[in-house]
């Protein structure tokens, strides 16, 4: 008989009832160290007092009345959106695939609107992930995410994963815009080289195409900037947000500069819970905590402190570890032994993390995690390493 929850996910045999900062916590009592943050979704832990505080105020006030209505916490967290990026305008989703469906629209709105519709093609990389909604898995355009729900959207060109020459050859006069995650998290946390962020720029400027970025998983201080591609020096003019913004509370945005949105007016897009009162208070409380005065320094030192540990961990257990990736608090550990076993020796050992392609567990604890609490990661990760090498 099947569940009255679809059957959808291979959920660890796990259940939490309580949660305070990177502590989860199961019926009995038995506290975890969560090293996934939701997927890189509760950027401030569990329960942060801010984000408790922004939500029961905003729920005794207002919950819901559409954007038939100006929403003024919407306006209140575009402008903090608007200050600290690239972007001149928002769009306010519920979710990441939510997001990156918004900005494709945008990319082919914007040539339709120029007169040119038939500049309607989309590049994309192999091992993507943007979302499961149909057009989305068509975007990514694994197998894995594909089959069985054909026939998919048309007007995505795939290219191998750091191929220059693969994605300037898949450049047609049918191309609107390159998409790309600048660390792909379910492809395995595989950054872009920086030199490679910046020649996908200037292929956008020569060819007059928009750059659409992804940054649903590396945003919101993930890395140890505000958005990822900041390492590299470039702006996007589309950005897909979701994930660390909402702090736990789903909340995703479509950024754009206004060249980009020239096509985006009344009617051509909406949504019923995006950007809803409640949703918006707790992202303006995220943007404050996130964009304070030295939060992303000591994002940037603790990262580096989770790095030094986790080579370490590499070069004590080679048989286990291969070697470390990623940037900031998005780091990809590739194993040589599979990583359900290492994972779920972490369950054993109280431990969270996240599985990913290419045979990588992530580690996306919660911004604020403290050294000691990284150190006690490492210990319970050592512990875990240590009962697969028993089996192996």
């Amino acid at each position: 008989m099947i569940s009255p929850v679809l059957p959808t996910y291979a959920r660890a045999p796990l259940s939490f009832v309580k949660g305070d900062g990177p502590w989860l916590e199961t019926e009995d009592g038995t506290r975890y160290l969560d090293m996934g943050a939701g997927i890189a979704v509760n950027s401030l832990g569990h329960a942060h007092p801010k984000l408790v505080a922004a939500l029961e105020g905003q729920a005794r006030r207002l919950w819901h009345t559409s954007n038939l209505y100006d929403i003024p916490g919407q306006r209140a967290l575009a402008e903090r959106l608007v200050e600290h990026t690239f972007a001149d305008t928002v769009f306010f989703t519920n979710s990441g695939t939510e997001s990156t469906e918004a900005a494709v629209k945008m990319a082919r709105k914007y040539f339709d609107h120029a007169g040119q519709p038939e500049r309607n093609r989309i590049i994309t990389f192999e091992g993507s992930f943007h979302g499961r909604t149909l057009g989305m898995i068509s975007a990514a355009g694994a197998e894995k995410l594909t089959k069985g729900f054909g026939p998919l959207l048309e007007g995505f060109d795939h290219v191998p994963f750091g191929d220059m020459e693969a994605l300037k050859a898949a450049i047609t006069p049918q191309t609107a815009a390159i998409m790309l995650e600048p660390v792909q998290g379910e492809g395995g946390i595989r950054p872009f080289p920086e030199a490679d962020l910046q020649a996908i720029r200037a292929l956008c400027d020569e060819n007059g195409l928009l750059l659409i970025l992804d940054e649903i998983q590396t945003g919101v201080g993930r890395t140890g900037k505000l958005f990822a591609h900041e390492w590299a020096g470039i702006t996007p003019d589309i950005m897909a947000i979701a994930k660390g913004i909402g702090g736990g509370f789903p909340l995703g945005a479509c950024l754009a500069t206004e060249h980009a949105a020239a096509g985006m007016t009344a009617g051509t897009h909406g949504t019923t819970f995006g950007g809803n009162p409640m949703a918006c208070a707790v992202g303006c409380a995220v943007m404050d905590e996130v964009t304070s005065d030295g939060f992303l320094d000591t994002v940037n030192r603790v990262s580096g402190h989770l790095r030094q540990g986790l080579e370490g961990l590499v070069a004590q257990h080679p048989d286990v570890f291969e070697n470390v990736r990623g940037e900031g608090l998005m780091i990809g550990l590739k194993c040589k032994a599979p990583n359900a076993d290492i994972i779920n020796a972490g369950y054993d050992a109280h431990l969270l993390t996240v599985p990913a392609g290419d045979n990588v567990i992530r580690l996306l604890p919660p911004l604020n995690i403290t050294i000691d609490e990284i150190n006690e990661a490492l210990k319970r990760l050592d512990q875990a390493a240590v009962a697969v090498e028993e089996t192996l």
